[in-house]
């Protein structure tokens, strides 16, 4: 019990330092107040996470000063983000950091929800009515977490302004597909100095020749998920990635674990084949295949950009990385509320995502302290001559 006590108040702590990073976004203490009693219900072991559910963790008579701070009063979520993400890097930023896109849906009934529609969903595994939110997640050795977003909107919604504007969206809002929401956060990345070396997707990102290209003109690293039928040029000939592996020798494929999955080590055989010769002496481009070990005819493909003298062992350690967004998407959504929100709204929306990942940040944070204490107890002193 006591245990319990100090985690709780280690908890509490840890939010109010989150918080206190972007308390000066609020121009009066209510909605100061309101934001770090949302994130405490959220992280507080409760069976469903609304407005009705935090307003009492909190307190309040009723849900309405949730209501205000998600729907009503002014406040900036892409400001507070900003706060919550310099956070992270704070405790987490490492030069060799992974930055990883992905999306994941949320169910809704009706279609007044911003962006809702029927819609393929990777959460459902098939077409439901939903939302659909891309992500960019911040994956080093201590930790993992999400740091920025995007809600997508359908066309069935930005052809209809009248619509938007009922849920709270700009005119200026326009279209976006997926990749372009991707392309954008990644840019930012860059702009903002957030520290990482590699950035990886999964192929519904990792297809797209315009971004592997515009990644590589400013010389970021990457290694992308692609489709068998996605083409490549060799010393030759323009080809398809599949093509480039059924004569290759037995012994250039190896068994490799890509990281640890939900049944244990992922296990896959592994092997590389060189495109784009000539390009510049100390960066390489590759095609890598991914073969299950059980079902060799299953295999992935990738897309590599990297310094000369990148591993294939290496390579394999990005291409697993990408796991890491779905681990944030499963503990955010049930340690931190993620998809617990009853906002219609677009900026409501948003709020809420950022609070969220503001309150899933603070204990990864806290996770990777403990991990240091345990190195640090386990680990024999250094001796000194």
């Amino acid at each position: 019990m006591g245990g319990d006590l100090a985690d709780v108040r280690l908890w509490a702590g840890e939010l109010e330092a989150v918080h206190e990073r972007f308390v000066h976004r609020f121009s009066r203490e209510e909605p100061r107040q309101s934001a770090l009693a949302y994130m405490r219900g959220l992280v507080a072991p409760l069976e469903r996470k609304n407005g009705w559910t935090l307003a009492e963790g909190a307190g309040h008579g009723g849900p309405d000063r949730m209501h205000r701070l998600l729907n009503r009063i002014e406040w900036d979520a892409d400001e507070v983000l900003d706060d919550v993400r310099d956070y992270v890097v704070e405790h987490l930023g490492d030069r060799d950091a992974v930055l990883i896109v992905d999306d994941t849906g949320f169910l809704k009934k009706g279609v007044r929800s911003a962006g809702v529609q029927r819609q393929y969903s990777g959460t459902a595994g098939r077409t439901e009515n939903s939302q659909i939110g891309v992500f960019l997640a911040y994956a080093t050795g201590r930790g993992r977490t999400l740091i920025d977003l995007r809600l997508y909107l359908p066309t069935s919604w930005t052809d209809d302004r009248e619509r938007c504007r009922r849920a709270g969206i700009d005119d200026s809002v326009a279209f976006e597909t997926k990749v372009a929401m991707a392309k954008a956060m990644v840019r930012k990345a860059i702009a903002d100095r957030i520290p990482f070396g590699w950035v990886t997707a999964d192929a519904a990102y990792g297809f797209s020749k315009g971004w592997r290209f515009e990644l590589e003109q400013a010389d970021v690293f990457h290694v992308m998920a692609t489709t068998r039928h996605d083409t490549v040029v060799t010393r030759w000939s323009i080809d398809p990635v599949h093509d480039l592996f059924p004569a290759l020798p037995r012994q250039k494929w190896k068994r490799r674990s890509c990281g640890e999955g939900a049944h244990g080590r992922r296990i896959y055989d592994w092997a590389r084949v060189e495109v784009r010769p000539w390009h510049r002496e100390d960066r390489r481009h590759w095609v890598i295949a991914r073969r299950s070990v059980s079902r060799p005819e299953e295999i992935s493909y990738y897309i590599a950009y990297c310094p000369a003298d990148t591993t294939l062992d290496e390579l394999i350690r990005i291409a697993g990385s990408r796991w890491a967004v779905e681990e944030c998407f499963q503990t955010a959504k049930q340690e931190c509320g993620l998809d617990n929100y009853q906002v219609r709204r677009y900026p409501g929306w948003h709020r809420h995502m950022t609070l969220a990942m503001a309150a899933h940040a603070c204990l990864t944070v806290l996770r990777a302290r403990e991990l240091d204490m345990d190195k640090a107890e386990t680990d024999p002193p250094s001796s000194s001559a």
